[in-house]
């Protein structure tokens, strides 16, 4: 069983009233509420790729049917594989991650995983400093040394994100760590992946790739379209500049 990127382009699909409500019904309850909870249409398109995603995963390989899927979550929110059947294939590891326009997956059979995506834009209301003491975790000390002596703060930001491993468009870049399995429960953000060896490639996937092993886990809802249709794409220029 070998490592997979996935990505999905949340940020670009517009789901019709057939696919949001398809999309519901493929999900269990309680992660169908809290998706729609989110006050943003982009934050609730997002999040239910993130569990498409998950569960295509678990569908494609581990053979488990995709209504049989049991999903919790630990303490710190992360979803994990319930199924006792899971205790058959160890270390079986994936992380999801989601930024600006895209909701990202990757999965490693015998290492610990962790992934960033970022969309490449200037830090908002942050200074670059502080930015950069945020994701300090991402690179190591001679790493964040070349960032630094690239020239002034749109150059060192520039440098930052060549630094990261994939770029799935002009504006989107994606790290991954790995560590090693008895790193469970750590983020992996000093073991970058095995340059000697080439790294899976993120592959690009639309809404039919989502859900092409999925089988509905419930009865279509119609309030789940009319929630998302009232939703606000995202919060306003006005309201971002207040916060």
């Amino acid at each position: 069983m070998e490592g997979l990127r996935w990505a999905f382009g949340c940020g670009f699909w517009q789901p019709t009233r057939h696919e949001w409500l398809l999309a519901a019904r493929c999900v269990q309850a309680e992660e169908r509420e809290r998706i729609g909870a989110f006050v943003f249409a982009r934050d609730a398109k997002a999040a239910m790729g993130g569990r498409l995603l998950i569960r295509k995963l678990i569908a494609e390989r581990l053979k488990i049917p995709w209504n049989e899927i049991q999903l919790q979550r630990t303490t710190k929110g992360k979803p994990f594989l319930a199924n006792p059947v899971f205790t058959t294939i160890p270390n079986f590891n994936f992380n999801i991650s989601h930024h600006g326009d895209y909701t990202v997956l990757a999965a490693e059979p015998n290492l610990q995983v962790g992934v960033d995506v970022v969309k490449t834009d200037f830090p908002g209301s942050r200074s670059v400093a502080e930015f950069f003491r945020i994701m300090n975790r991402q690179f190591t000390g001679y790493e964040w040394n070349t960032i630094k002596m690239a020239g002034d703060e749109w150059a060192q930001l520039g440098m930052f994100y060549r630094h990261w491993e994939t770029i799935l468009d002009d504006n989107h870049h994606v790290a991954v760590a790995l560590g090693k399995p008895d790193m469970f429960g750590k983020y992996p953000a000093q073991v970058q992946e095995n340059t000697n060896q080439e790294p899976p490639k993120f592959t690009l996937l639309s809404f039919k790739d989502l859900i092409s092993s999925a089988i509905a886990m419930a009865p279509e809802d119609l309030t789940c379209w009319e929630n998302f249709q009232i939703k606000q794409e995202k919060p306003s220029r006005q309201h971002q500049m207040s916060v």
